[in-house]
């Protein structure tokens, strides 16, 4: 939405005449560790928080909350991500959507939901400033720094892309962004009536505005799938709103432009290494039909935590598959170990050793458990003292160790490596907290290790229960001629 209201502004004579205005009064952010568009496109994060304040630090009007429709509650949580991958050439635009709830690992937190990743960082980090003597200023805004850092660094874990760009948009940027171009067609299935977003919407198509739209983008309650149908819904909403910021009717509209360039300026952060009219010259010949929405690939859509938490379960070797494939950088079978043969070996003369590094207890247990059962031999089982360690992995004496393949694959299509401290013919398999593989039900009892005792982690937990998988739906693009409908 950021970058193609700046295009509106960019491909118009009123853009050339304001274009030191709008660079001078965007909000950015600096030192977000991002890369440089090295992979031959430039990838965007763009995130949706529910912040009541604009993109400058200040706070809302009352009169601006009560038109939100979302209560007082003061958070920091990302209720909306999406990673956007432009070729270079911008050519055209793939906007990839992750719930909010998906369960992964978060920088110095550990496993948690993704839309916590920035809120939960920030208020730690805020609280450590401030009891070494920062003012509430420099707490703020160093920990909200260090709230986007875990935030991108959280997304590329679990995409396999380098995050290049960073875009924000509050609620009340969405509102203004939204009210700029005079509404957004939408169309719904069935009527809903649902009052925790302020959802009161008949059936079929509407154009919608300020806190109606916001409210249709936001409701999750009493729709069939949960938070998968509310991405759908602003998908869906993208695309139409891409579809009226490219058009004449927005373009040719001096009093339109003025509205876009002043909700950018007020609701929307970019990093400050991004020349986003620079970016946007490169998207003037950006047909709608190029744009498309897609959903990463969920392993589970009503999983829970030992603590009964409800989370959205995600398997990052298959969601970096999936979007391997939709960025044109499908794996091969040698970069994948799941694809290469496993070899024949007698299980019962292979001692496997199981170091947990992660902060899930009983996970070291649970895996050797797993590993008895298909007839490894157990060896030692407990902590892992090591270095630290990002990935799960199974390491051998030597890079041609039939068994460490065999463990490997038996737990999922692990990587291998070496540690020439193991004897010859030892395996030893040091987990990670992105470890997806088979587990013993035990595992799935309580959190007992002192790690996740201090964090407060909640390991996943899918004992008693079956899984409910969603496969990625067919893409949106903005290409379509009229709004479409859905629940």
């Amino acid at each position: 939405m950021a970058v193609l209201s700046v295009l509106a502004l960019v491909v118009t004579g009123f853009a050339w005449r304001s274009i030191d205005s709008l660079r001078n009064n965007l909000a950015t952010a600096g030192g977000l560790g991002l890369g440089g568009s090295a992979d031959g496109a430039v990838d965007i994060l763009m995130v949706g928080t529910d912040s009541r304040t604009d993109a400058h630090g200040n706070p809302l009007s009352q009169d601006e909350l009560d038109s939100l429709r979302a209560g007082e509650e003061v958070a920091s949580n990302t209720d909306t991500i999406v990673l956007i991958r432009v070729p270079n050439d911008g050519s055209s635009a793939t906007a990839i959507s992750i719930p909010r709830d998906s369960y992964v690992d978060v920088p110095g937190i550990g496993m948690s939901k993704i839309n916590a990743a920035y809120g939960a960082t920030k208020e730690t980090e805020r609280l450590r400033l401030v009891e070494d003597g920062a003012t509430d200023k420099e707490a703020e805004e160093e920990s909200t720094k260090a709230g986007r850092e875990a935030l991108i660094q959280s997304v590329a874990d679990l995409t396999g892309i380098t995050v290049d760009h960073y875009a924000e948009v509050g609620l009340l940027g969405f509102v203004l962004l939204t009210n700029a171009v005079g509404g957004v067609d939408v169309c719904l299935n069935e009527p809903v009536d649902e009052d925790m977003s302020g959802a009161h919407f008949p059936a079929g198509e509407q154009t919608l505005k300020g806190a109606d739209a916001l409210s249709f983008v936001r409701q999750r309650h009493d729709l069939p799938r949960g938070d998968l149908d509310r991405i759908v819904r602003q998908q869906v909403f993208m695309a139409s709103l891409v579809g009226k910021v490219l058009s004449a009717k927005t373009l040719s509209d001096p009093g339109k432009l003025n509205e876009l360039s002043g909700a950018v300026q007020r609701s929307v952060v970019l990093d400050d290494d991004w020349d986003i009219i620079e970016f946007a010259t490169q998207l003037q010949d950006l047909a709608g039909g190029k744009v498309q929405f897609e959903t990463i690939p969920v392993a589970d859509l009503n999983g829970m935590t030992d603590y009964g938490e409800s989370i959205v379960e995600v398997k990052p070797k298959d969601v970096k598959k999936y979007v391997a494939g939709l960025v044109g950088e499908e794996p091969t079978d040698s970069e994948d170990p799941t694809t290469s043969e496993t070899p024949k070996i007698d299980a019962s003369t292979v001692t496997v050793d199981v170091a947990n590094a992660s902060d899930v207890g009983g996970l070291a247990n649970g895996v050797a458990d797993a590993l008895t059962s298909l007839g490894y031999g157990q060896g030692e089982v407990g902590n892992y003292t090591g270095a630290s360690v990002s990935e799960t992995t199974v390491f051998a004496h030597s890079a041609d160790d039939d068994s460490a393949k065999a463990v490997a694959a038996a737990l999922g299509g692990l990587p291998t490596d070496t540690d020439a401290t193991l004897p010859e013919g030892s395996v030893r398999v040091v987990l990670s907290s992105d470890y997806q593989g088979p587990t013993s039900a035990e595992t799935t009892s309580t959190t007992t290790s002192s790690e996740s005792s201090e964090t407060g982690l909640e390991p996943a937990s899918t004992a008693g229960t079956t899984p409910t998988p969603a496969p990625p739906g067919p893409p949106i693009d903005a290409g379509s001629s009229g709004p479409r409908c859905v629940n």
